[in-house]
């Protein structure tokens, strides 16, 4: 979609803002990306690439870039790609900035630290009633901004929001779905996060395909019962924000949160992992979370449980897998 009237602005220039920035603009939305780093995004106006995140994939010429939050005053849509621990701080930062009528859309996976929140009720509280949508679905970054194939989810309670955030999306190569359930495809993209720590300890411990499959398979059982009993929908945790998700974060290595547990199996300590990743692992955080909400909402998570009793309580990791496996047998049903 061309729309030279129509702008947006993403608001992050990590990784996965750049390359949702450089798909937007390459189908022709007036887009500027906004970083906080004055000196990274000069950086970036001179070189045309985001050397830190995406080194070698050149910026569209079309692409605008500013430090200065004010770039946002005349965008229809703002498109916000920070990590969860700072989505409230940057709501309240943009306010001064909105104009009435900006569509507000994220694609930042996680729970609000503390308070268990879903992303789309700090929106509400800070924002009010606002149209907003998350974007969310098995995405890496890198293959994004490469042109290779990928598919989301675009999820809004505004079906026009979600159906014209998808079409500003799709283009070759990139097909955007859009969902009515903010619940689901919030539960599915936080949670997805653990498990891939799991799934990276296991690994680290060297135990296999076996071992794997069966994480992924239970772990979604478990991303399923949090999110239905939030109020989601069950047929939404097998699609591109569950399943989907669930096995691209679990079983690649360009997963941020399954190096992370791949290194605590190997024996190295979280803050040689975190020194080795250099960018924010969303499910350390969001294990202590999604801990807190599954107590609150009286929901079995096993798998969650232990990633949080290693990364929180100091559980060895050898004998988290021990208690799992030891745990009473039961129908694979319950």
């Amino acid at each position: 979609m061309s729309d030279k009237q129509h702008k947006i602005c993403v608001l992050g220039a990590g990784s996965w803002g750049t390359a949702l920035a450089i798909q937007l603009a390459r189908n022709g939305n007036h887009t500027v990306l906004w970083g906080h780093r004055a000196d990274e995004i000069e950086e970036m106006k001179q070189t045309r690439e985001n050397v830190r995140y995406l080194p070698d994939i050149s910026l569209p010429d079309s692409l605008q870039l500013d430090s200065d939050l004010a770039c946002i005053k005349d965008a229809e849509d703002l498109l916000i790609v920070v990590p969860s621990h700072a989505f409230r701080e940057t709501l309240k930062s943009i306010m001064p900035h909105l104009k009435n009528g900006t569509r507000i859309s994220w694609a930042t996976k996680g729970l609000e630290q503390d308070s268990q929140k879903l992303l789309h009720q700090v929106a509400k509280e800070e924002l009010g009633n606002r149209p907003v949508a998350i974007i969310s679905g098995p995405t890496f970054a890198k293959e994004v901004a490469q042109g290779l194939p990928t598919a989301v989810t675009v999820a809004s309670n505004d079906e026009f929001f979600a159906m014209d955030m998808a079409t500003r999306l799709h283009g070759h190569n990139f097909r955007a779905y859009t969902s009515d359930d903010i619940i689901g495809v919030e539960i599915g993209g936080a949670v997805k996060n653990v498990l891939a720590i799991a799934a990276g300890i296991a690994d680290g411990l060297g135990y296999g395909a076996n071992t794997r499959s069966a994480i992924i398979t239970r772990g979604l059982i478990e991303v399923m019962r949090l999110g239905v009993a939030m109020g989601g929908k069950q047929e939404t945790f097998m699609g591109l924000a569950g399943l989907g998700d669930l096995v691209l974060t679990c079983t690649d290595n360009q997963s941020r949160n399954r190096r992370y547990g791949i290194a605590l199996g190997q024996g190295k300590d979280s803050a040689q992992a975190l020194i080795e990743i250099d960018q924010v692992v969303e499910g350390i955080r969001t294990a202590n979370e999604i801990h807190k909400l599954a107590q609150k909402q009286g929901v079995d998570m096993p798998l969650a449980l232990q990633v949080y009793r290693v990364l929180h309580q100091g559980l060895p990791a050898k004998e988290a897998v021990m208690e799992l496996l030891g745990r009473d047998l039961k129908s694979e049903l319950e």
